[in-house]
């Protein structure tokens, strides 16, 4: 009888741990299934506000205050723009200084808690950078999409596409540029986003559902004249643009694809997330389960992704191998397989979906010379 009890208390507490382990690997994935747009993920550090004078605002010392180029900074009820680390300043072991080239609203203030974000401007297209724009409903398959339409004269539109961690607020980065080559601008807030349908079960989907509402505004557009459209997409913003060119049923409309920091792989970018929050080693494959099993998503598709055949229209990629989010590997993979459809261009020391931001020049340098011949 001793034997059999301790037989099945040992049977219980192995089925108790077991347990904990699916629950702890089902809260792991939260990181990508819940990620709230507008939030920062959990690969960015939060840096502390040590200092503002003139111009010039002092942070922690880390790798991402070290950052080259211009980012949004952001706190709870604030946002500022940052440029560069200002070389002549005075540095401490514990310290950068940055200059600082506006506050947006809030304030900043010594203690403050705060991290840097690839959005630069807040606001509509009018407010953050005095563009005419129409505030438009996109009929989607869950209900009515809003986006922002910024006209133009050319039958060429660009359909802008944030991913996680962003809003359509990450479009404004490159709209002024965009304007300035007279296309049309869609930039569309999809299921999940403020003010757009919710997901029937609350997750994010990392692209896999969420490029139906790319579809959605395709259509939308060749509806109101696009004779084409070229999709501009950042982290599962381009992976909503790739799967839409595979699946859309008015793909032969999509001209191009530019494709920032694509998510290729989920499951290495749901092991990121998830490592960035801490999980422990081995409860990673017990996360990718989850998420697989909560979402519906399908076994890794970045073999699909790189088939040849699937690819059919010219794709710029951008993307870094400083991305700790979405694995720059997958897209150098990507373009070596398809040297005739797909250029790469390699940004170092940039974070997720933040290539713009590490050099805004030589970003939209590399955009004209795709879009030119396009347009």
């Amino acid at each position: 009888m001793g034997t059999v009890r301790a037989t099945a208390a040992a049977l219980t507490a192995v089925l108790a741990a077991g347990a904990a382990s699916v629950a702890a690997g089902r809260l792991a994935s939260d990181a990508a299934l819940k990620a709230p747009p507008g939030r920062p993920l959990p690969t960015e550090p939060r840096l502390t506000v040590h200092g503002t004078a003139a111009g010039r605002i002092t942070l922690t010392r880390d790798l991402a205050s070290l950052r080259p180029g211009t980012y949004g900074l952001a706190g709870d009820g604030s946002h500022a723009v940052v440029g560069p680390v200002l070389a002549t300043a005075g540095h401490t072991p514990d310290t950068v200084v940055r200059r600082l080239v506006r506050v947006t609203h809030g304030t900043l203030a010594p203690g403050d808690s705060v991290w840097l974000t690839p959005n630069v401007h807040v606001g509509n297209p009018d407010a953050a950078l005095g563009l005419d724009h129409a505030d438009i409903d996109v009929p989607g398959e869950l209900g009515s999409l809003p986006a922002w339409f910024v006209p133009g004269y050319r039958d060429t539109w660009v359909i802008a596409v944030h991913g996680l961690g962003t809003t359509r607020e990450h479009a404004l980065n490159v709209m002024e540029f965009l304007h300035g080559r007279r296309l049309p601008v869609l930039a569309l807030a999809y299921r999940g986003d403020l003010g757009a349908p919710r997901p029937p079960d609350g997750l994010n989907h990392l692209g896999e559902s969420e490029w139906r509402d790319v579809d959605a505004a395709i259509r939308y557009a060749v509806r109101y004249g696009a004779r084409r459209v070229i999709l501009l997409g950042w982290s599962t913003g381009a992976t909503m643009a790739l799967r839409a060119a595979e699946h859309s049923v008015v793909r032969e409309r999509i001209a191009g694809l530019v494709l920032d920091s694509p998510v290729l792989s989920w499951q290495a970018t749901l092991r990121a997330l998830a490592q960035a929050r801490h999980t422990p080693e081995p409860l990673l494959p017990l996360a990718v389960r989850a998420a697989q099993g909560r979402a519906g998503l399908e076994a890794d598709r970045a073999a699909e992704s790189t088939d040849p055949e699937l690819l059919d229209v010219p794709t710029l990629i951008i993307h870094g191998p400083d991305d700790t989010v979405a694995p720059w590997e997958y897209s150098r993979r990507l373009a070596a397989r398809r040297p005739d459809r797909v250029a790469l261009h390699t940004v170092p020391q940039a974070p997720h979906a933040a290539m713009w931001n590490a050099d805004p020049p030589e970003y939209e340098e590399r955009l004209r010379r795709f879009l030119t011949p396009l347009m």
